[in-house]
């Protein structure tokens, strides 16, 4: 793993979420964008090195829209940079650690994405993210 890429936050409104938190960095969001296979729109804010991603749901049955019904607003996941998404899936695998997809997926960001299931991590649900490259598109 390259470094932490994002912290993800689950939120219920986006345009308050995104009014806080620029209030709390002092700078406004980069980017919004909507990923249709997950039921979310997201909104990105760079901080440093790291990006901070927030989801709203886009429908009620959407893993944002679950987790939020379950365990209300706040932190999601924590997203780390990968090299090569393929090949880690495999090495994590084979220590033991539970996959939510078997191959990558594409995610916000122009990224390739997997989650691991929080039971095998600790109670924490971790995104490992691929940019996506023109062999990969």
């Amino acid at each position: 793993m390259i470094k932490v890429e994002h912290i993800g936050i689950a939120i219920k409104g986006l345009s308050e979420a995104n009014e806080l938190f620029h209030k709390l960095f002092g700078k406004a969001h980069y980017k919004i964008e909507e990923v249709g296979s997950e039921g979310v729109n997201t909104s990105f804010f760079q901080m440093g090195e790291t990006k901070i991603e927030l989801l709203e749901a886009t429908r009620p049955d959407s893993p944002i829209a679950k987790f939020i019904e379950k365990k209300g607003e706040g932190l999601h996941h924590i997203a780390f940079e990968v090299a090569d998404i393929r090949a880690e899936m495999q090495r994590l695998q084979a220590e033991g650690f539970q996959l939510l997809n078997e191959t990558p997926k594409r995610g916000a960001d122009n990224k390739l994405i997997c989650f691991l299931h929080p039971k095998s991590t600790g109670g924490v649900l971790v995104e490992l993210c691929q940019e996506i490259k023109p062999q990969d598109a």
